[in-house]
């Protein structure tokens, strides 16, 4: 197969797609590998790199012309152009707030499987994972920075100091990114409240964190009550493939208290938070509302590429693989990568992003 990986373009997105040890396994496999020139430089992995483990430095018109395309972030808007019937597009695309896109990806007919909704049968994500542990860990030391107040935070220090408390840190979602946000909020001597509607979760969590967290079951009082108390408020709840519930209100946001800081990591799937109704940039990272500092970045682990790029790449390795070994025909043997199939022939086989975008939904089985 020929498999074309092309520079990311979004916002500050410095991650790739694939490493110069994928490029050697695609290789010695008898797959052709195209790399666009200079993507990888992001990730501080040179051209050089690529080439001497036998990939082909090309341009970006080349490397979306192969048979799979392998990326990090969804396709942005020039590069629609590129899509083609039978395209095989491998990526994170985190549909369901974005109609325009899958739109596109039906009309085009191509093949969109999704990192985000490859599934075990334990109900694992293996590929969102470690992008979930990047962006847990990174919410809270993101948070830490816009306390400051020079950063017009309330000028509070997570930890704080003997004779003087820290910073209180309520987390929502206990799932990847709350186990690591409380991971890294603990670290620091925070008081740490984690919410989650899972009472078994909540239980896994207390015995791990030895009582050092407060665990708290999820509800629309319960979660009013801790927002309002909350210095630094971490949303990390998921519907895999689905748009993220807004579980805290505006109303809820209004009695923070001034300078307080929010991190939404669902933002890519539109949000938590009700008063996050936009993604935000690297470049341009927060907004104020009700006094309130909203971080709404939707590819946080692109800030910390190189980590960023390797953890999901040892990852994405093994299905890289399947899927250059047999192309579409790999679903047939693994039911991870077919739930992973978002579009194809022009159908939308995902039934949350269908729900989502009051779509018609197609199961998968229907069209192979």
């Amino acid at each position: 197969m020929i498999i074309g990986v092309p520079k990311e373009i979004k916002n500050n997105e410095n991650r790739v797609a694939i490493t110069p040890a994928i490029v050697q396994s695609l290789i010695t496999a008898g797959h052709t590998v195209y790399v666009e020139q200079g993507a990888g430089l992001g990730s501080e992995i040179h051209d050089a790199e690529y080439k001497k483990v036998g990939a082909q430095i090309s341009d970006a018109k080349t490397a979306w012309a192969a048979a799979m395309v392998i990326k990090v972030k969804e396709p942005q808007p020039s590069e629609y152009q590129y899509f083609y019937e039978g395209q095989i597009l491998f990526t994170y695309f985190h549909l369901a707030p974005v109609p325009d896109l899958t739109d596109e990806l039906l009309k085009a007919g191509v093949t969109a499987i999704a990192y985000e909704t490859v599934q075990l049968d334990n109900g694992l994500l293996p590929l969102l994972q470690p992008m979930s542990e990047v962006a847990g860990r990174m919410a809270i030391q993101i948070g830490s920075h816009f306390l400051e107040k020079p950063n017009h935070g309330r000028g509070i220090l997570l930890g704080g100091v003997p004779g003087v408390p820290g910073a209180h840190v309520v987390i929502i979602g206990g799932g990847i990114v709350g186990i690591n946000a409380a991971k890294m909020a603990v670290a620091t001597g925070a008081k740490v409240t984690l919410l989650d509607t899972n009472i078994e979760r909540l239980r896994y969590l207390d015995d791990i964190f030895a009582g050092r967290i407060n665990t708290v079951v999820s509800s629309t009082f319960t979660i009013a009550e801790h927002v309002k108390e909350a210095d630094l408020l971490v949303g990390g709840v998921l519907v895999p493939g689905a748009a993220a519930p807004k579980l805290v209100s505006e109303a809820m946001v209004a009695t923070m208290k001034p300078g307080s800081v929010i991190v939404d990591v669902a933002i890519d799937q539109g949000g938590s938070i009700a008063t996050i109704d936009h993604s935000t940039t690297h470049d341009n990272p927060v907004y104020i509302k009700h006094d309130v500092i909203h971080y709404a970045v939707a590819n946080m682990p692109g800030a910390v590429a190189r980590t960023s790029t390797y953890a999901l790449t040892n990852a994405t390795h093994p299905y890289i693989l399947q899927l250059a070994k047999a192309g579409i025909d790999a679903v047939r043997d693994s039911n991870a990568l077919a739930l992973g199939v978002n579009t194809y022939k022009g159908k939308l086989t995902s039934l949350p992003v269908a729900e989502s975008q009051n779509k018609t939904y197609t199961p998968l089985e229907d069209l192979l």
